[in-house]
């Protein structure tokens, strides 16, 4: 089996495992405990706490552990609301093509009163700091953009949009669920002020996440009971887990350099070789872009029966069509960059990790073309295209 769908989720990895099984078999006291037990799990609470904010750049106060990344972003959406409502300020700025735990946070808020502003991404799926700092208004208290998109695998300048936010006195929060732990990140470096992460994306446990919030931001609780994570975030924490993600995010930061050449070389013999299918379009940033994302449009073809065929042919992949969450719209990233509706029902991302070889990459290539092939001569859509009764798009 290839396994080509780590922006999915990825196999944990023997690290995170050795890293959890004292904490499930030995050390399995509640952290809030006071005898030796519960202490001994509170140690290694804070020694994950310290190793986290090691790889953010951040002090570990600043840091929040989560059920994963979802959580993170509720929790930082609506602090930042809270604070903003509090001087009277309720503007919002982010982009159109986030993450749905953004933009559901999102649509919740506007219900409450708040004006959200989506800034639109250029055909590559980019938005620039200049568009944010247009954007920017007296009122506006939070701007969100993603560090990297988890679908076409553009990489936003994280840095340059920080800068701004900073400049104008705005709080700046990044779902960075798709980069940590596969591109550097130092929160302080890029004026971050509050960042979401989670383990599973960077072969951690699921279940597991980060919120980071710069010192002196008080956040706002979604979870209430008792005084855990500072009194922002009750309920036992999950000790094993946080462990395993812990041991994860620093073993991917420590070789964050060689993972991203070896992954980048695979993805990029990928991209040239789907490219030579004809009426076939890459997705997103053809440079700036996360080292193991490939995303293409092939016209003629539904995205659902391209998965089941590679999933018969031993390939796991994902598709940019909605089908199969009872949806007949196609993924709105491939809509806000452009792409006609037909044409984004067409599409595939393949997500590489350290772990794929040369062999996977050649099996791919290898199958998806057949595929397609297959795909387009059952199409009556395809049939009309090659007629020259429709007009080709890509």
């Amino acid at each position: 089996m290839v396994y080509a769908d780590n922006a999915a989720t990825t196999k944990m990895s023997r690290t995170a495992i050795d890293a959890m099984l004292p904490y499930m078999e030995t050390h399995y006291g509640n952290p809030s405990s006071l005898y030796r037990l519960g202490q001994e799990a509170a140690e290694a609470l804070q020694s994950a706490r310290e190793t986290v904010a090691a790889c953010l750049g951040c002090t570990p106060r600043e840091i929040t552990f989560t059920s994963g990344g979802s959580e993170a972003d509720n929790q930082a959406l609506i602090s930042a609301a809270r604070i903003g409502e509090r001087k009277g300020k309720k503007h919002i700025i982010s982009t159109a093509f986030e993450h749905h735990a953004i933009l559901h946070t999102l649509k919740k808020l506007e219900k409450e009163g708040f004006e959200v502003e989506l800034l639109p991404v250029d055909p590559i799926g980019t938005v620039t700091a200049q568009q944010v700092a247009d954007a920017i208004r007296p009122d506006t208290c939070l701007v969100t953009t993603m560090y990297a998109n988890n679908e076409i695998g553009s990489i936003l300048p994280i840095a340059e949009i920080g800068a701004v936010c900073r400049e104008k006195g705005v709080l700046f929060h990044t779902d960075a669920v798709q980069a940590a732990g596969h591109l550097h990140i130092n929160v302080n470096e890029q004026n971050i002020d509050m960042l979401s992460l989670s383990g599973h994306k960077f072969h951690g446990p699921k279940g597991t996440g980060v919120l980071y919030a710069r010192q002196g931001i008080p956040l706002t609780n979604i979870i209430e009971g008792g005084a855990q994570e500072r009194g922002k975030r009750a309920g036992t924490e999950n000790v094993p887990g946080i462990m395993g993600l812990a041991a994860a995010l620093k073993e991917a930061c420590d070789h964050i350099g060689e993972n991203a050449a070896k992954v980048s070389a695979l993805r990029d013999q990928l991209i040239a070789g789907l490219s030579q299918i004809p009426h076939s379009a890459l997705n997103g940033d053809p440079v700036h872009r996360l080292p193991g994302n490939v995303n293409f449009c092939f016209e003629g073809i539904e995205g659902e029966s391209l998965l089941l065929l590679l999933d018969q042919a031993g390939i796991c992949a994902s598709s940019g069509s909605a089908c199969t969450s009872g949806s007949l719209d196609p993924s709105h990233v491939l809509l806000a960059i452009g792409r006609p509706h037909e044409v984004a029902h067409g599409s595939l991302r393949l997500s590489l990790c350290e772990w794929n070889t040369q062999e996977d990459v050649d099996h791919i290539l290898k199958e998806v073309p057949r595929i397609v092939a297959y795909l387009r001569s059952i199409s009556p859509v395809w049939k009309d295209l090659a007629s020259g009764k429709k007009q080709f798009m890509l």
